[in-house]
């Protein structure tokens, strides 16, 4: 499975003072997450606001695919409180991982947050690269099979249900979906199924 590898002592903030910023205040502001390398070589750690904010530092984060026995996935409701795609339809559970975690263990917390899911056994599916306008991402995908009874409440997701493979299908590009999960249903269907 790909793992984060951290230096021993704590990476430096990012990014560094430049002439132009030579300031830390808005580095240095809630969250930090682990900047990587595409190897999960932990280089340095920016603040979650930094990271969103056009600078483009690469950090990873953990998704989780929900299948049932019937083939069907789970999908959450973004939050219209999301700075991001609010409103839209998503992988089961999304985050980031907080600088310091391993991947496993930013899973099973951003599972319970989302829908106070636990007790499952996360299948590395596999690793890749996602950029947008605003970030960059190393994405590191898991799921999970099983008839799970799944309730999220909270204020990152507004609802949740399981969706046929084809009504996923059938909703791709029209506007449904982040940009996101579309891409990465089309890229797993078949992986996913090949769980069941």
């Amino acid at each position: 499975m790909f793992e984060l590898i951290y230096p021993v002592d704590p990476a430096p903030v990012l990014p560094l003072p430049t002439a132009d910023n030579p300031g830390i205040t808005t580095r240095i502001r809630g969250e930090m997450v682990p900047v990587v390398e595409e190897n999960g070589l932990v280089i340095g750690q920016a603040s979650r606001y930094d990271v969103h904010g056009g600078i483009k530092l690469l950090h990873p984060v953990v998704h989780l695919h929900i299948i049932n026995r019937k083939g069907e996935l789970f999908i959450q409701k973004r939050s219209m409180k999301k700075r991001q795609f609010p409103g839209m339809w998503d992988t089961a559970v999304g985050g980031h991982v907080d600088y310091g975690e391993l991947l496993e263990v930013a899973l099973f917390r951003e599972a319970f947050e989302e829908l106070g899911f636990s007790g499952f056994n996360p299948i590395y599916i596999k690793t890749y690269l996602w950029e947008s306008s605003r970030e960059k991402e190393l994405v590191n995908v898991f799921a999970a099979v099983g008839n799970f009874d799944l309730s999220p409440s909270n204020d990152e997701v507004t609802e949740g249900r399981y969706w046929t493979m084809d009504e996923i299908s059938g909703s791709i590009s029209k506007g449904v979906f982040t940009p996101n999960f579309e891409q990465e249903f089309e890229s797993l269907r078949d992986t996913l199924l090949a769980l069941l």
